[in-house]
């Protein structure tokens, strides 16, 4: 099959996926896996559809094989990274979802959304301090709203230390 004829048939399973057709686009993903069985956008794409179908044991393997695929673009790559965090944190493997949510914020450290399921997995597995921190420097940073500026510098202090008392 040539690269131009994957290329398609990607397309494709996104019209689908897009078009409320998720389980027809999870058939041809699946009949690309086996056709290009190392290739990591494939992987990452396969991986995806399984999670939205809800399929998360299943797509773990895929996202695992896009991360070992050293050619996989960055945006690929961050994608993949929240993906299987956030599966094996919905799986209860909670310290994995840790352990790749780390890595994912270590390499993409402006994505919010990184930052934000990392922080659901820490609170998983009871470091509830780290958490909150996460959370409140992410809304310190982003939040547009002029009361959570007026305060920024207020809440970017407490969220290093919520313990600390005069």
């Amino acid at each position: 099959m040539s690269t131009e004829k994957k290329k398609d048939l990607l397309d494709e399973a996104d019209r689908l996926r897009e078009g409320g057709r998720p389980e027809e686009a999870r058939e041809r993903l699946l009949a690309l896996t086996a056709e290009y069985p190392d290739d990591a956008e494939v992987a990452c794409r396969t991986a995806w559809i399984h999670d939205v179908l809800g399929l998360e044991s299943e797509a773990v393997p895929y996202y695992e094989r896009a991360l070992a695929d050293p050619e996989l673009s960055a945006e690929d790559r961050r994608g993949t990274l929240l993906g299987l965090g956030s599966t094996y944190r919905v799986l209860g493997r909670y310290g994995q979802g840790v352990e790749t949510l780390r890595r994912g914020v270590e390499e993409f450290p402006d994505d919010g959304a990184m930052r934000t399921f990392l922080a659901m997995a820490l609170f998983n597995t009871g470091e509830h301090d780290e958490a909150m921190r996460l959370l409140l420097e992410l809304t310190a940073a982003t939040s547009q709203d002029p009361y959570v500026q007026q305060y920024r510098r207020a809440i970017e202090h407490y969220a290093k230390d919520l313990h600390e008392t005069v």
